[in-house]
């Protein structure tokens, strides 16, 4: 307890981004043989990939030096250094200009605000306390949810995006629904193996009037995703800068939620020899935007995890609105020509 106490202590102590450093390491001896890792990285340096990429190097090094043989790690291709270089040189002129042509199209005008059932008023600057709920879904319904996708030819991010599309429009009657979501930024093979923040945020708007079928929704939903994919490269700052939305202080610009599906296929803490290792996982439980719904596609099947704002949602409240996310895909593996 008290270990989780310091690691919850640390995670809120600000970074100073002028002078560093941005990335704090701690390790606290429990007992004997018993210790905790705590890494507490700023988002502007890394990203959930660079997790991985530093994990591996760690255990790489840890097995190197307590043999002592000499580490090795793979030369890089290229520095973080060098792809900043490029972004900057590449994004201007026709490239830029592009890129925004779409995203004024797609986002031009007076944007809507998606008004979620809360249960207290929002306060005039917003908050980010939060709290997470949990929803494990049952394996025969993640199946039936692959086999759907591939049936209809798409991905299975499409697949649940248009069912959290479909929730978020029966809980609020907008049909005009905004949501965004990360990309990994990675789009070239020299970019894997390094550690930095690659990720960006993308928007994606659908329209849902017209009382579609969920088949019909999913060919919407795939048009947009394709969509944002093409014009990826857009930091979401300067989407931001660009489209000079009008701003409110309560809520966060261009969109409200969040949805971020992540493919983890290994849930376990890095492999150190001689050492038994356990993910202790994340502290943090702010939410930065009204609520985000974390869907996370393992071996064992499809967890759903939700992070709201407390100053927003009761607990049951998100909790329920799980339990109805679970509702709406067992329908729609059942009849995706239902209207929705």
């Amino acid at each position: 307890a008290e270990a989780r106490r310091l690691s919850e202590e640390d995670a809120r102590k600000p970074f100073d981004l002028a002078r560093g450093p941005l990335v704090r390491i701690r390790l606290f001896q429990l007992e004997d043989q018993e210790h905790v890792l705590h890494f507490n990285m700023h988002h502007i340096i890394s990203d959930g990939w660079s997790y991985s990429v530093m994990e591996r190097e760690i255990a790489a090094l840890y097995s190197a030096f307590i043999q002592n043989k000499p580490a090795d790690l793979p030369e890089l291709p290229v520095q973080y250094a060098d792809y900043a270089v490029w972004q900057r040189q590449w994004l201007q002129g026709e490239a830029l200009e592009a890129q925004l042509t779409y995203w004024k199209d797609k986002l031009g005008g007076e944007l809507p605000v998606l008004e979620l059932p809360t249960d207290r008023p929002r306060p005039a600057v917003q908050t980010h306390r939060g709290a997470i709920e949990s929803l494990i879904l049952p394996k025969e319904l993640t199946d039936a949810l692959q086999a759907m996708s591939r049936r209809e030819g798409m991905t299975l991010f499409m697949t649940l995006l248009a069912a959290f599309k479909t929730l978020l429009y029966r809980l609020t009657g907008q049909a005009d629904t905004i949501v965004g979501t990360p990309i990994a930024g990675r789009n070239r093979t020299e970019l894997e193996g390094l550690i930095g923040f690659f990720m960006n945020t993308i928007v994606m708007r659908t329209d849902l009037s017209g009382q579609p079928s969920f088949r019909e929704l999913l060919g919407r939903v795939r048009e947009t995703a394709l969509g944002a994919y093409a014009h990826q490269d857009m930091p979401f700052e300067k989407l931001v800068e660009e489209l000079s939305p009008e701003r409110d202080l309560s809520r966060t610009p261009l969109f409200q939620v969040f949805f971020n599906h992540i493919v983890a296929m290994d849930d376990k803490a890095a492999v150190l020899p001689g050492i038994e290792t356990e993910a202790v996982g994340e502290l943090d439980q702010e939410s930065k935007f009204d609520m985000t719904l974390h869907v996370v596609e393992g071996r064992g099947g499809i967890g759903l995890r939700s992070r709201y704002n407390t100053d927003l949602f009761d607990s049951w409240r998100m909790a329920q609105m799980l339990k109805h996310y679970q509702m709406l895909l067992e329908s729609i593996v059942s009849d995706p020509d239902q209207r929705i």
